[in-house]
């Protein structure tokens, strides 16, 4: 009742009739000689605006508010997120395809008859020649001897961790020998050269290392199976039929993506501009392999224990840190003996880089060299899946590493 009259207040006099008195507010009383209807209008809302309207604007203000603010902080949250899903393409696409692939295994097991497991890598290797600048690789002279040594740790030193890694008795098998072949790999293709740019280190020296070493991975790596793999499980590694299948798999998409970009200056420029889409589809041909393999897999990983495959995690971590220590004594030592702090081995930069290289292995030359094996080694999904929880491992091992010598580097600036 008293909101329908002050409702009247707000309207101009009118020749029509109601049925409840009209109210004037007692400030207004003395003024009588305003006979216009149209100055009450106007001066009432400015002063005596009924408070059931003032709430009801007030609550319309605050909704919109609210709603704003709401709407603020869903972006604030999402933000980290996004960031993050940014910045961590490549693990979380391999935990996805890992995911799918025990999740609904008849998708991967048809998408395999396409031969996807096969048009990952050569994707892999196109996009790796198409971000690939020749100016960076010439960067590196001046470092040689700390990347001659990483080679050399890359494909000589380290792949004699296998050998013990072979020791250790675990059933699946497979899970044991799949890390022995990872420990024969090159260095990772993208990875090991991101983080060096992230720590500041000689991202020069890194790629240079990191294409060297690939591209004779594929001449050393069938080799390096043999001897240290192939020969204490007691399986004939078909050396020739993987070289054949690296070379198709690495080394011509490799040369096919080089030679595109040095070809047209508008794809290199467009590359350059655009390298996180290119990494982003890259992490997905990768993943399209874990993917397929698991899904082939997954009876037999149904079958084994939750507590076996923490072992075989832990192995891989463990692996990686003998490596990083490793690379770390190795690299001090050399400085010792070339010269002190006036070797190249002493400089903070071009140490920092070998130890972030040389200490990781690459999962799709991994995956590469398994897939034409064709079971000599075991179940390959069984193979690659442990060492797809170790090369998720030692980005994050690393991504830690680099925060320390960032900080160490900011302190010596200060």
């Amino acid at each position: 009742m008293a909101g329908t009259s002050h409702l009247l207040i707000l309207t101009p006099h009118s020749a029509t009739t109601s049925s409840f008195p009209r109210r004037i507010p007692p400030f207004l009383a003395s003024r009588r000689h305003l006979h216009s209807p149209v100055k009450p209008l106007t001066l009432r809302p400015a002063v005596c605006i009924p408070s059931p309207f003032r709430a009801c604007a007030q609550s319309h203000q605050m909704d919109g508010s609210d709603s704003g603010s709401k709407e603020t902080k869903r972006l604030s949250w999402m933000e980290p997120i996004s960031r993050f899903a940014r910045g961590n393409v490549l693990p979380l696409a391999l935990i996805a395809a890992v995911t799918l692939g025990l999740t609904y295994p008849s998708l991967g097991c048809a998408v395999d008859k396409y031969h996807v497991s096969k048009i990952g890598p050569f994707g892999i290797f196109v996009i790796s020649g198409l971000v690939l600048r020749s100016e960076e690789i010439g960067a590196a002279v001046e470092a040689w001897p700390v990347g001659l040594f990483g080679l050399v740790s890359i494909l000589f030193l380290t792949p004699y961790f296998s050998r013990i890694i072979l020791q250790v008795q675990l059933q699946p098998q497979e899970f044991i020998t799949g890390l022995a072949i990872f420990c024969c790999m090159p260095t990772t293709l993208s990875s090991g050269v991101a983080l060096t740019q992230l720590a500041g280190a000689n991202s020069a020296l890194a790629l240079a290392m990191t294409v060297i070493s690939n591209l004779l991975g594929i001449l050393i790596v069938p080799f390096s199976i043999t001897k240290f793999v192939a020969s204490g499980v007691g399986v004939t590694l078909p050396t020739t039929q993987l070289f054949k299948s690296l070379v198709l798999t690495i080394l011509i998409p490799l040369i096919l993506g080089k030679v595109i970009r040095e070809s047209f200056k508008d794809v290199a420029d467009f590359v350059d501009r655009n390298r996180k889409l290119f990494s982003g589809i890259s992490a997905f041909f990768l993943s399209l392999v874990p993917w397929t393999q698991v899904s082939k897999s997954r009876p037999l990983l149904l079958i084994v224990k939750p507590k076996v495959f923490l072992v075989a995690i832990g192995l891989g971590a463990l692996l990686h840190l003998t490596l990083l220590i490793f690379n770390s004594i190795a690299v001090r030592s050399l400085s010792i003996i070339s010269g002190g702090e006036k070797s190249t081995f002493s400089r903070e930069e071009n140490a920092n880089a070998l130890i972030l290289v040389a200490s990781q292995k690459t999962l799709p030359v991994m995956v590469a060299v398994i897939e034409p094996l064709c079971g000599a080694f075991g179940e390959s999904g069984l193979l690659v899946l442990p060492c797809i929880a170790t090369h998720l491992i030692q980005i994050i091992l690393d991504s830690f590493l680099v925060n320390l010598m960032r900080r160490k580097n900011n302190v010596k600036v200060a």
